[in-house]
């Protein structure tokens, strides 16, 4: 999903609320998390040779694809092929894979002992100074290999001024989509990933399971959210997001700018997920504080159905817009939408996940490209009711050889939503 305010932003927003003195607000503040402790402790980071693997399946789909070289500025691509882990700004920090030898690194020379400290796999490292274009340099080591006559692939969040740039310093070179490459490599996770995904969603269930009986009357979303995000850390994961939406605002899929707080009846809906090693998680969970409705119970209990629709429509060789489909056809027999009108599900079923929260490909109508075992997706078809309530269940799942697995078990009800 695409939203503006993005999920972040409303999320540091709702931050900034005042907290008011009352019990549940206290515990969001200083949490009592003695009973938790790190289980990532037997993460296992993803090491050399894996790497190594992924320049040469990489370089495999230059070949089959007619690229010479794929060029990538930092970022989640970066960092899984080369490990280096740097931040965006106007000065260029790139990496360039070519088709056959070592991986280039460019990046300004005062930053390159910084740079160095998490390459991890055998790169060319060349510095430029303030004064001096990097694009000359990537340009120059192109003419160095011979392949400033083939075409360059641009992985697809370069900014426009490293690829202009490029342009400009080599004429005659054709720029066409790295996404045959990166994406070819990116979205078949190794078990290695799986079992960092696996880790990161243990995480999350257990934070979940540490919250749902600390969430008070008079909490707002953002005290909630605080809760999570320390159980997160204590058990291990680096917090990505804790979004907790109360009552009203659980229709809007990501979230409300108003105040809502917890209260009898009042439908809670929690869109939590963390890192581990990089790799990320992402679970939804709804229930309702106190007793449940008739209409809370029928909305949850389709959601729940929804996914199991979803899971069952996903086998290997299946377009991916067919699972959407799928719920769809469901939901729509039960009066909702059509399509993606409300009341019923605005959003698609679910994203690719992995280093990234959002990934390609995603599950929605229109998408033909095939699962393939290693493909890891949110299932996620939530309905909402706007001035009411939503209702999301969020689990994701991974393709195997067999079909596909999850990484965390939905819930059974309502009552036990964790």
């Amino acid at each position: 999903m695409r939203f503006t305010p993005t999920r972040r932003g409303v999320l540091t927003a709702a931050a900034a609320v005042p907290m008011l003195a009352v019990t549940g607000v206290l515990r969001a503040a200083e949490p009592d998390l003695a009973g938790l402790t790190d289980i990532t402790t037997g993460a296992v980071p993803i090491g050399a040779a894996e790497r190594a693997a992924r320049v040469a399946r990489a370089q495999a789909l230059m070949r089959a694809n007619g690229i010479g070289a794929v060029l990538i500025e930092p970022g989640s691509s970066q960092t899984y092929f080369t490990g280096v882990r740097w931040s965006r700004s106007e000065r260029l920090t790139a990496a360039l894979i070519p088709i056959e030898g070592e991986a280039l690194i460019v990046t300004p020379f005062f930053e390159e002992p910084s740079v160095r400290e998490t390459l991890a796999i055998p790169a060319a490292v060349r510095v430029w100074q303030e004064d001096e274009d990097p694009l000359r340099l990537i340009a120059g080591f192109l003419k160095e290999r011979g392949l400033d006559r083939q075409p360059v692939g641009i992985e697809e969040t370069v900014r426009f001024f490293a690829s202009d740039g490029l342009r400009r310093a080599l004429p005659e070179v054709r720029l066409v989509s790295a996404n045959p490459v990166v994406r070819g490599c990116r979205m078949i996770k190794t078990p290695a990933e799986i079992a960092l995904m696996q880790q990161a969603t243990d995480v999350t269930i257990a934070a979940y399971r540490w919250l749902h009986p600390r969430v008070e009357k008079g909490m707002t979303g953002p005290q909630v959210g605080a809760l999570m995000t320390a159980a997160t850390r204590r058990l291990g994961g680096e917090p990505e997001f804790s979004m907790a939406l109360i009552g009203k605002a659980s229709a809007y899929p990501h979230g409300s700018r108003e105040v809502h707080r917890v209260g009898e009846g009042q439908v809670v809906l929690m869109d939590c997920g963390c890192t581990v090693q990089g790799y990320q998680s992402d679970v939804s969970r709804t229930w309702v504080h106190g007793t449940a409705t008739a209409e809370q119970r029928r909305v949850w209990d389709q959601v729940a159905q929804g996914q199991r629709i979803a899971l069952a429509a996903a086998t290997i060789g299946a377009p991916a817009g067919s699972i959407d489909d799928a719920v769809r056809r469901r939901y729509e027999s039960w009066g909702y939408g059509p399509r993606y009108k409300l009341p019923g599900t605005s959003h698609r079923t679910g994203h690719g996940i992995g280093m990234d929260g959002h990934e390609p490909i995603n599950l929605v109508h229109g998408e033909t490209t095939p699962l393939a075992a290693g493909m890891c997706f949110s299932n996620e078809p939530g309905i909402y009711l706007p001035g009411k309530f939503g209702v999301r269940l969020e689990d994701c799942f991974w393709m195997s050889d067999a079909g596909p697995r999850w990484f965390s078990t939905p819930p059974t009800s309502i009552e036990r939503p964790v």
